[in-house]
């Protein structure tokens, strides 16, 4: 049997200075249900997270706590271990770059990178911003005391926070030599970027032109040591960046780790919030071309998850110290892990900035699962158990080839629905599915078959409406899957027919699959509606 073809996804690995949060846990999703559909849809998929664990951030964080690196480290890997659990996330792997498989590769790549000619010893004189992780030239620092009315102080450019003047010798790699080449990617790949607009925003970056980068550290000692140089430690990105590549074999000499590496690379997709972009988008497909290693096919920058002030109305940054800060726990305990996953998936567009509230999150809970799929599947279930003994309908032959407006709702279902999955447009593949669910529902108030089962004439018809409304819970049941998993495991072990949840899509989209004869459970509500508070 021929292998399937590889779909290789990573989120950024987060920072462990502090515990995950709603932002992290929204990338992190973003990319389980991008798995999750390309399991489906007959891919091999690898979905890797994982920490972030090196650098002078991390470094204070555990000063701070009063522990080592290594122990505030490992502290923090449960907390997201434990969320991701809770969240149904299904990574295939989790790496730390404290572990033996990162330390091998990332002094792999210095000697690599050493080999390759874009690597020289210098001595760095400039600003960096700690919590950032980023050095910032004189130009960019000026331009942000401008625009801040801040001369003097020297904040950063992105976070605001005060900057640090560094003085130290250091290893730099020639980002420079790739301007040109960095602009001919953009040219012959326009979707190497995506969304498309924040092409523009990476593209103006390198065209203002590129400076040499920094990629290792002498005044503190937490990084990976570069291998023919003990007195300098890993520069956090260059090691960070590497993770991608280790956790398919990259720089192990074994035939296996060769043939994952193989399969594996180039990932399909980088996933990453748009405040890294350039990270992931400039500086790593430098270093790649730099090693002659082929590049991810995309990047993929989300938006910012904001609070809309009750007073003012406007869209504001999630902080603490406005007192505006959601946990994740906060909505798991309002919605539940099922409708927490789908709202941010489905109530959200991912390229953008946008806001939430839990004003929203109700509203979108009680109209979409609570009063439509679920209460679809429970008239539905209801009903053929109450008037076909307690299972499906027995289903005369060739019942799915009669005419029937579900039917001409769910045909080619699957192709619409996986169009707007592949571009990351989970609203419109949300959509998708809640036409043939919201047309399902309507079906039952235009048919009503409450009156139609009092005729026993009319039992054909009965069980012709029957069906189609099961069908269509079926169908929609597997196009939810990657949104919400164990709804719709629920729903097909109601229906009977959890043997099929591992079907591919295309093939379970199919009208026509459903089981006759076999025993229906109506169950508790899936969604109970919320009552606002």
């Amino acid at each position: 049997m021929a292998q399937k073809p590889s779909f290789f996804i990573t989120t950024p690995i987060y920072y462990v200075n502090a515990a995950p949060h709603l932002g992290t846990a929204y990338c992190t999703m973003l990319c389980d249900v991008q798995a999750r559909f390309r399991r489906a849809a007959g891919y091999n998929v690898k979905f890797l997270t994982g920490m972030d664990e090196h650098g002078e951030k991390v470094a204070e964080a555990a000063a701070k706590h009063g522990m080592t690196p290594q122990e505030w480290c490992d502290s923090q890997a449960p907390l997201f271990k434990d969320l991701w659990r809770e969240l149904e996330i299904s990574n295939d792997d989790f790496i730390r770059t404290t572990e033996e498989r990162q330390y091998h590769a990332v002094q792999y790549l210095w000697n690599r990178m050493k080999e390759s000619g874009y690597l020289y010893k210098g001595s760095y004189d400039g600003w960096y911003c700690v919590p950032e992780e980023t050095y910032f030239t004189e130009n960019q620092v000026r331009k942000a005391d401008e625009e801040n009315h801040t001369e003097g102080q020297h904040l950063c450019p992105d976070c605001g926070r005060p900057l640090e003047r560094v003085q130290e010798e250091s290893y730099f790699f020639k980002l420079s030599a790739f301007q040109d080449r960095l602009l001919k990617l953009y040219d012959e790949h326009p979707d190497f970027v995506q969304p498309s607009f924040r092409m523009n925003e990476v593209r103006s970056f390198v065209e203002g032109g590129l400076q040499d980068l920094s990629v290792s550290r002498t005044s503190f000692d937490w990084g990976i040591p570069v291998p023919f140089d003990d007195k300098h430690v890993t520069y956090v990105w260059f090691d960070a960046l590497l993770n991608y590549m280790t956790a398919v074999g990259y720089g192990v000499d074994t035939p296996e780790a060769k043939a994952e590496l193989a399969y594996r690379w180039p990932a399909q997709y980088h996933v990453v919030g748009k405040d890294i972009i350039r990270f992931h988008c400039v500086i790593w497909p430098a270093m790649l071309m730099a090693l002659g290693e082929p590049l991810p096919e995309h990047v993929f920058a989300h938006g910012f998850l904001t609070v809309r002030n009750a007073e003012t109305g406007k869209a504001e940054k999630m902080s603490k110290s406005r007192g505006n800060a959601i946990a994740p726990q906060d909505v798991v305990d309002l919605l539940g892990v099922e409708g927490y996953r789908y709202y941010f998936m489905t109530d959200v567009i991912h390229g953008e900035d946008s806001a939430i509230s839990f004003e929203r999150m109700e509203q979108v809970y009680n109209a979409d699962l609570a009063n439509s799929w679920g209460n679809l599947v429970s008239r539905s279930l209801n009903m053929s158990a109450k008037y076909f003994d307690g299972k499906t309908p027995v289903l005369a032959d060739g019942w799915e080839k009669k005419d029937n407006p579900l039917k001409a709702i769910a045909e080619g279902i699957c192709g619409r629905y996986s169009e707007a999955m592949e571009r990351f447009d989970y609203v419109g593949a949300k959509d998708v599915v809640m036409e043939l669910v919201h047309a399902a529902n309507h079906y039952i108030e235009d048919s009503a078959p409450w009156a139609v089962a009092k005729d026993p004439a009319r039992a054909g018809e009965l069980t012709g409406i029957i069906v189609s409304l099961l069908e269509s819970i079926r169908i929609a049941a597997h196009l939810f899957e990657p949104f919400m998993p164990e709804t719709s495991r629920e729903v097909l072990l109601r229906l009977s027919m959890e043997d099929e949840a591992d079907a591919e899509l295309e093939e379970a989209c199919q009208w026509g699959r459903l089981a006759s004869d076999v025993p229906v459970t109506k169950g508790e509500a899936l969604f109970p509606r919320l009552q606002h508070k």
